[in-house]
């Protein structure tokens, strides 16, 4: 804890100095003092390696930074440091690697940044507010491995500079506004790439259809995500053989899914949501036996589910949801995926009954059917539904190693509380089952009222009949239920008070009858989560209950004779005393 002192100047001999992870605030001393203990012109003189990594560091940077002359590791990431970095620090000729990234930094970033910065190899200025302005024909005197700009303004044409770095390993442009074309030079810049990241651009034209496979072939992570790329997906996708992640996600791609895809069977992830794919899954996807997450939302697919998705036994994420697919959900879904954790196959047009084998899917925490022509009885066995009978929070364990993970977040559209929602880091927090607008029919299921970890509920826009039962206070974890336009019936069970979670209701549209049970979390709500089951009675709707007329005339009487009661005793009292008192006086 504390701050760093200026004395610090007086470590003449200090080599290497490192204080990660110290809970140090303050701000950086502005003049470091001991140059005339060490006999230097410039501080710490002596000094390779200052990291001063994950503290709380405020304020500027010091111009005394950038006269370190022997520095070759400069790492200040993940501080509340502002400003803009001094001009100085383009004097480190030494310098190896500077680290930067996740501060509040701004301001323009000029060759002069740069002018002596030979020995650079590693830069990492992301998650920062940096503007880039330097000239068309800038040659950097550097050779970079990894560089890590994103969220810093580079655009709006594509960094020209870039063809200047043979040895890229790392490069990470995001929410660069870059609004240009990919040049057709960039896709041979570098042999060694291993990561791309150019999501969040407004990136346009196609991806190139010759073999970029045979220019990168060390490529794991490829994101072009959240950019206005369009055109389809080349085949020669499949050279791209060493590929972890794939993630075109956000766009505007159209024609089919190319079948070579399932060369790269080395896929982790594989994220084509949001664009305006067609055609049928590829029944070769089943190649891919490392997949852990598959995401073909919002697109334009169309026929059944090929039975070969069944061999993608390791499974974690299947998102398919708002497309044109069609049959029965088959009954292999619950047997092929043991390590599920979200299945959403949400606004398709999925018929026929849920399949029972459902409940063998032990490790699911949402469960997304909306929106389809499902019908038949909720199957019973949901309750089997084990990770959702636990009554705490539960995180998702990692779904893929450090490596493919690296700059990809898992993402999900879930509605609830009557808004459309997008969960990413929380994820792992969600317990949900979604049977909406559907063509449901059945009892209540009362084996739900047993997943003791489910947050939201939502069985609204079918034909489910019977009573809420009174064990629905066992949800406790509950944020969310809506069982609208049912034809559900009876009282409204008291015990709906103690969902003190509860934070959005909607039992409009049924056949509710008697008085609302309004006291606890049930007194949150207003009319519009009971509106239209004409036999509801009492708070907060404007009817009320026969018994409410009833009893308030009876209270009227017994107040009233109350009153006269004691209106005749105390006169009783009067009389008397004016009888007694003469006697004692």
């Amino acid at each position: 804890m504390g701050s760093i002192p200026s004395s610090i100047g007086n470590f003449c001999n200090l080599q290497y100095l490192d204080l990660n992870n110290n809970n140090l605030n303050g701000s950086l001393p502005e003049i470091i003092y001991g140059t005339e203990t060490c006999n230097s012109k410039s501080p710490l003189p002596n000094l390779r390696a200052l990291y001063l990594f994950g503290n709380q560091l405020m304020g500027k940077l010091s111009n005394w930074l950038g006269e370190l002359k022997n520095l070759e590791q400069l790492d200040l990431s993940h501080n509340q440091l502002q400003g803009s970095i001094p001009n100085l620090i383009g004097n480190l000729s030494n310098l190896h690697s500077l680290n930067l990234r996740n501060n509040q930094l701004s301001g323009t970033l000029t060759e002069q940044h740069f002018w002596k910065l030979s020995n650079l190899e590693y830069l990492y200025i992301d998650s920062n507010s940096f503007r880039l302005d330097v000239s068309s024909n800038w040659t950097p005197p550097f050779q970079l491995r990894y560089l890590f700009m994103g969220s810093c303004h580079i655009g709006p044409t594509f960094p020209a500079w870039l063809q200047s770095q043979k040895d890229l390993q790392y490069l990470d442009l995001s929410n660069a506004s870059i609004s240009s074309s990919i040049p057709n030079w960039f896709w041979n810049i570098s042999s060694n790439l291993e990561y791309l990241i150019l999501s969040h651009n407004q990136l346009q034209g196609k991806l190139p259809n010759s073999n970029i496979g045979e220019f990168l072939p060390n490529l794991y992570f490829l994101s072009f995500s959240g950019n206005g790329i369009t055109g389809t997906i080349p085949d020669s996708i499949g050279h791209l053989t060493s590929l972890g992640v794939i993630d075109f996600s956000s766009n505007t791609l159209t024609g089919s899914i190319p079948s070579t895809i399932n060369n790269c069977f080395s896929l982790n992830v594989l994220d084509l949501g949001n664009n305006n794919l067609s055609g049928m899954i590829p029944k070769s996807l089943d190649q891919l036996q490392q997949l852990k997450s598959l995401h073909l939302n919002h697109n334009k697919l169309s026929g059944e589910l090929p039975s070969s998705l069944r061999n993608l036994t390791g499974l974690d994420i299947l998102d398919l949801s708002y497309n044109n697919l069609s049959g029965q959900i088959p009954a292999w879904i619950g047997t092929a995926f043991p390590n599920l954790v979200i299945l959403n196959l949400r606004s398709n047009m999925f018929s026929g009954r849920l399949p029972s084998l459902l409940s063998n899917l032990s490790s699911l925490h949402v469960l997304d059917l909306a929106q389809n022509n499902l019908m038949g009885e909720i199957p019973v066995t949901l309750v089997e539904l084990k990770a959702m009978d636990q009554d705490h929070n539960m995180s998702i364990s990692s779904l893929y190693d450090n490596r493919s993970s690296y700059r990809y977040e898992e993402r999900l559209i879930v509605i609830t509380k009557g808004l459309t929602l997008e969960y990413t880091r929380t994820l792992s927090l969600v317990v949900s089952i979604d049977l909406s607008d559907n063509n449901l029919s059945g009892e209540f299921p009362e084996g739900i009222t047993k997943l003791f970890g489910l947050m939201l509920l939502n069985l609204s826009m079918n034909h489910i009949i019977g009573r809420i039962p009174e064990s629905i206070s066992k949800l406790r974890q509950l944020s969310s239920l809506d069982l609208s336009s049912n034809k559900l019936f009876g009282s409204i069970p008291s015990s709906m008070s103690l969902l003190s979670s509860l934070g959005y209701l909607n039992l409009s549209n049924n056949n509710f009858s008697d008085k609302i049970p309004f006291i606890g979390q049930m007194s949150t709500f207003t009319e519009s989560a009971f509106a239209g089951n004409p036999n509801l009675c009492g708070a907060p709707l404007v009817k009320k209950c026969q018994d409410e007329g009833k009893d308030k005339s009876v209270e009227d009487k017994i107040d009233s004779g109350f009153v006269d009661q004691w209106f005749y005793l105390s006169i009783g009292l009067g009389f008397a005393v004016g009888i007694l008192v003469p006697y004692f006086v």
